[in-house]
């Protein structure tokens, strides 16, 4: 069958399923065709984060399991090759303050708080002055057994390779004594029991004796640092306050002798040890000038009251015994008047004897208020005086006292000299007396409260514990070695990695072929031919009026299973009864001649140089409905050619006469060719090589298509290995189960 037998009658063909208006109609500028829509990424969830987890550890499993194996083996060596050890332990019991035997009598200086005591505390208990206070008092320093090297260190040896070998000299005891110091803080735990003021001692050596006697004497060293560090602040503070009191008590006696002559120099006596003579005589005149004042506005008021009364309505009158009495006899004589009066005339003699009588009365009661009267105003004149006098005295008493003052400036000075030297010196005496005492006295705040024991089984090695924290330090090294392996590996391997990178979907997976592509897909039960059904049925369903008219299919790197995509589906479509015109557009490295083994002498390099007509560079193959348009002779210059009018000239004629043209382009790589003819059709997908192609370079080339508003529809995933995908993906097998996107397996 001749080029020209491919075309139908006439040169042209309309298909009634696909019009060319839909073919050659514009395309969106910004095609979404294949994408999720902007929203639909929300992050993975829980779920989707634990089974990513679980697929990296399957899918690293062996490395994982290997580095469990090695790190649960060295650990188990470990264990069993090392020396065994023994703790003893002693609890003691740490009090902040001492039993006081005598007040204040305790001079070491206490922390600020309980926290900070106790923390001081458990430092002491560390210190390399205890530690050679314990070697010094067990004789480690002679003990050979206890120097030597207790056990193989893997970082000590490590270390000891870098460092220069000092020159041993068994005879020096300095360095000798070091080493026993270096051993006993080493070995040395200080554990507090929360919530008390308890704390464990235990120390740790290969043997239980010795480590029972070290544990003791570190109990006893400490208790016996405390006391001696009381008894040395004791003797400091007695040596210390008996110079101070020889001092006190000279000055004392100074100021005192001073005191005394200025006080006779100046004639100042003091009664008491607040007041003077001066001081005391204005107070008892104040005092005395109050009663006076009183006692004269008491009588001013009598006076007055007297001085200004008519009658003998005044209490001072009523109350007198003489006027009453007076009184009296006149009232008798005046009603006795007034009885007679009925009878007789006023001039009659007995009743002028009664009127005689009452004037006599009336002239000793007028004599008598006249005396009362002049006995009141001089007793107010009287006070008055008094009052006045009291008063020049207290202002000459001012004048003295003020003098005084004046004075007794410099006296007060020096009494205030000799009151604070003598308080001094109390003082110190005082307090010299209670430390003296308290230096005899040998209390402690530290008590021992369960003695150390020896040992009956070694705390180390805990083989079960150590095979335990082994298998957890393995898988969890294992584990983050999968883990920091899969991040820093870019080498996409599953579609879910391609669906996060680009946002397409995924149009089919096609397995990785274990016995060779091109006679899979001869073979129409093989899971090859199988999934690229599966691919061709995926890309009926991408554009609203289904299967695209024109194809291109690129890759971001040569190798992927581009060109096998290419045949694939041009055979499929061809066997469903379309016409199809396979096109290999890849210029620089061509492969489609070779897959259908086909002449490679004329092609679109041919077409594009203007050499021939595309009728002259169509090829037939085994089916009847697939011609193909190999590359031609490589040029030199691919995207010129590509970038002419003529590519788009031979897409719109072939697509009069064919059903479906495909376009196996050439990959990305950084070159213009792919994204020319991918711009040329109306839709592009992007084969992904799983186990092959990387990260970066996929996100690259869908980079570049995006920018020249390539129609892309989705990608495809080649060369998928379900084994190296990991947890979550089954298998392909032919008339058992097929292969279903997401790990779940149907079967048919």
């Amino acid at each position: 069958m001749s080029n020209a037998e491919l075309l139908p009658e006439g040169g042209k063909r309309s298909l009634a399923k696909v019009p060319d208006e839909a073919a050659l109609a514009p395309r969106d500028l910004y095609p979404q065709n294949g994408r999720y829509p902007a929203s639909f990424d929300e992050g993975p969830d829980l779920a989707e984060t634990v089974r990513e987890y679980i697929r990296i550890l399957t899918r690293r499993r062996w490395l994982v399991l290997s580095i469990l194996g090695i790190v649960t083996t060295l650990g188990t060596l470990y264990a069993l090759l090392s020396t065994p050890l023994y703790t003893s332990t002693v609890r003691l019991q740490i009090d902040r303050n001492v039993a006081k035997v005598v007040e204040d009598g305790n001079i070491t200086p206490v922390e600020g708080s309980d926290t900070e005591f106790l923390r001081t505390q458990y430092e002491l208990l560390q210190s390399r002055n205890l530690a050679e206070r314990v070697a010094s008092a067990t004789s480690l320093v002679d003990d050979e057994e206890f120097l030597k090297a207790q056990g193989f260190s893997l970082l000590g040896a490590i270390t000891g390779l870098f460092k220069s070998s000092p020159k041993s000299d068994d005879n020096d005891q300095a360095a000798v004594a070091r080493r026993a110091v270096n051993r006993l803080t080493g070995n040395l735990a200080v554990r507090p029991v929360p919530g008390s003021r308890l704390v464990d001692l235990s120390y740790t050596d290969p043997s239980p004796v010795r480590a029972q006697r070290i544990a003791a004497a570190f109990a006893d060293a400490f208790i016996a640092s405390t006391l001696d560090k009381r008894f040395e602040a004791n003797s400091y503070a007695k040596v210390f306050l008996e110079d101070q009191l020889k001092q006190l008590k000279f000055r004392t006696e100074e100021s005192e002798k001073t005191l005394i002559a200025f006080g006779e120099k100046e004639e100042i006596l003091e009664l008491t040890d607040k007041s003077s003579i001066v001081d005391n005589n204005l107070a008892a005149a104040n005092a005395a000038l109050g009663s006076l004042i009183a006692e004269r506005i008491k009588n001013e008021q009598l006076w007055k009251q007297v001085e200004q009364a008519q009658g003998f309505e005044l209490p001072q009158l009523l109350n007198n015994g003489v006027v009453d009495g007076l009184r009296t006899k006149r009232n008798e004589l005046v009603t006795e008047y007034q009885e007679k009066l009925e009878t007789f005339k006023p001039q009659y003699p007995a009743m002028m004897e009664i009127s005689r009588r009452i004037a006599e009365i009336d002239r000793q009661l007028g004599t008598e208020i006249k005396t009362i009267r002049m006995s009141l105003k001089a007793a107010y004149e009287s006070s008055l005086n008094q009052e006045n006098e009291t008063k020049q005295r207290i202002d000459t008493l001012k004048t003295e006292a003020l003098d005084l003052q004046k004075r007794s400036i410099q006296y007060n000075t020096l009494k205030r000299e000799v009151e604070t030297n003598r308080g001094l010196y109390n003082g110190l005496l005082q307090r010299y007396k209670e430390v003296n005492i308290a230096g005899g006295v040998g209390a402690n705040n530290i008590f021992v409260v369960d003695k150390a024991q020896i040992p009956q089984s070694p705390t180390s090695p805990n083989i079960l514990r150590a095979l335990m924290l082994s298998i957890l330090l393995g898988l969890g090294a294992g584990i983050g070695a999968a883990i920091a392996l899969e991040k820093l590996d870019d080498v996409i391997v599953s579609a879910e990695e391609v669906e996060r990178l680009s946002g397409l979907s995924s149009l089919g997976i096609i397995p990785k072929s274990r016995s060779g592509a091109e006679g899979e897909l001869i073979n129409p039960r093989s899971p090859l031919s199988e999934a690229y059904r599966s691919l061709c049925t995926s890309l009926q369903f991408t554009t609203e009026h289904g299967l695209p008219r024109s194809l291109a299919i690129t890759s971001s790197g040569p190798g992927e299973g581009k060109s096998l995509t290419s045949v694939a589906i041009g055979q499929h479509f061809a066997r469903m009864g379309l016409k199809v015109l396979l096109i290999d557009a890849d210029l620089r490295n061509p492969s489609v001649h070779k897959k259908l083994q086909l002449d490679n002498s004329v092609g679109l390099s041919n077409y594009l140089t203007g050499a021939c007509t595309p009728p002259e560079t169509f090829q037939k193959t085994d089916l009847a409905n697939l011609a193909v348009m190999s590359s031609g002779p490589v040029p030199p210059n691919a995207a010129d050619l590509l970038s002419g009018a003529r590519l788009a000239s031979l897409l719109s004629g072939s697509l009069e006469v064919f059903d479906f043209v495909i376009i196996d382009g050439p990959p990305m790589l950084g070159l213009a060719d792919a994204v020319l003819l991918s711009s040329a059709a109306e839709a592009t997908i992007l084969v992904v090589g799983a186990g092959q192609a990387r990260r970066a370079a996929v996100a690259g080339a869908l980079k570049r298509l995006e920018f020249s508003k390539s129609p892309m529809i989705g990608f495809v995933l080649t060369k998928f290995d379900a084994k190296k995908a990991g947890y979550g993906y089954g298998s392909y097998g032919y008339g058992s189960y097929t292969y279903a996107y997401g790990g779940q397996l149907n079967e048919q």
